[in-house]
């Protein structure tokens, strides 16, 4: 009797383990507080796996540390697809500040998707002398040390960008943090502050109003929103090419066929005209592809930052 009993109970395990994926409530762990960039691209994804999946997909807000406090939970969570992380660039950046992280960026995670990404710009003042980026390189080697730049705060990608733009152009700008951007923006359009390196979608408004002036974008190609203006490239600075990016991670060990279907879906999620509509309001473009896309994509970044910190001599707050 036994025997049979054991045997049937061998027979269901198959069956059991084969519940189609979810079965149950998952959560997206955000590192960053409601209502920023990062969460509503979340709410997005999680609305639409919703609608797809039938089960309740719950955005969890868990701030703090520059990003490490919900990065950490999410690494140490059960790799069963039932808990996700949706990162930033900040994600990369970080290892380049801290002495040491609760997880391994690469060791502690399985890339699932790169989402969307967002185009940066170098901008001025109206007032300014610079007309083009030729203009201000030139202005500020003529006044080394004399000018100042903005940013969202030490150790923000408007600041690691910055440093690399002063790095490999050879100039030499003086770091003025702000705790947001609306002050750093609104100094900057002042011409309190000589310049800044902001998100193209932050600054159109302004530069629409003719209050900044827009030198460049950072990104691989001109913006659809600013034909007009150039890319660092085109001006001459083929290595400066540096993009905002968020990106979905699960916890390593997630098994493949799941990282796969996850994949799948933020790919045609991403094809909707709403979605695509929704992100371009936020001044971010989908993205998707494979995960090696975005595990090609965090060895890079992975790489870069440490260097520009290390020779910027930027230390953590």
């Amino acid at each position: 009797m036994r025997f049979f009993i054991f045997a049937a109970l061998l027979a269901a395990a198959p069956v059991l383990a084969q519940q189609p994926y979810p079965s149950r409530p998952v959560t997206i762990v955000v590192p960053f507080s409601p209502g920023t960039g990062i969460d509503i691209l979340a709410r997005t994804l999680s609305e639409r796996f919703n609608a797809r999946w039938g089960v309740p997909v719950v955005v969890e807000n868990r701030p703090g540390a520059s990003g490490n406090i919900g990065a950490e939970a999410a690494a140490h969570a059960a790799p069963d697809g039932y808990t996700l992380l949706m990162t930033a660039t900040s994600f990369a950046t970080n290892v380049a500040l801290a002495k040491r992280l609760p997880y391994d960026p690469q060791e502690s995670f399985a890339p699932v998707a790169l989402v969307a990404t967002g185009t940066l710009a170098l901008v001025v003042a109206p007032s300014s002398p610079a007309k083009t980026i030729r203009e201000f390189v030139e202005l500020v080697r003529v006044k080394p040390g004399a000018l100042n730049y903005a940013s969202t705060g030490n150790g923000t990608v408007q600041h690691l960008t910055m440093e690399l733009l002063k790095q490999a152009l050879g100039i030499d700008l003086v770091h003025v943090p702000y705790k947001a951007n609306a002050g750093a923006i609104t100094d900057v359009a002042g011409g309190h502050v000589e310049a800044m390196i902001t998100p193209l979608h932050t600054a159109a408004p302004l530069v629409r109003q003719n209050r900044l002036r827009m030198l460049a974008v950072l990104s691989a190609e001109r913006s659809p929103v600013f034909p007009s203006v150039p890319t660092l490239k085109e001006e001459g600075f083929p290595d400066l090419e540096v993009e905002v990016w968020y990106a979905m991670l699960a916890p390593v060990g997630t098994p493949g066929a799941i990282v796969a279907q996850l994949n799948a879906e933020i790919d045609e999620i991403l094809s909707s005209r709403e979605v695509r509509e929704a992100l371009a309001n936020q001044g971010l473009a989908p993205v998707g592809g494979p995960p090696q896309r975005l595990a090609e994509l965090l060895r890079s970044e992975l790489a870069r930052w440490p260097r520009v910190v290390a020779r910027a001599g930027i230390k953590a707050d």
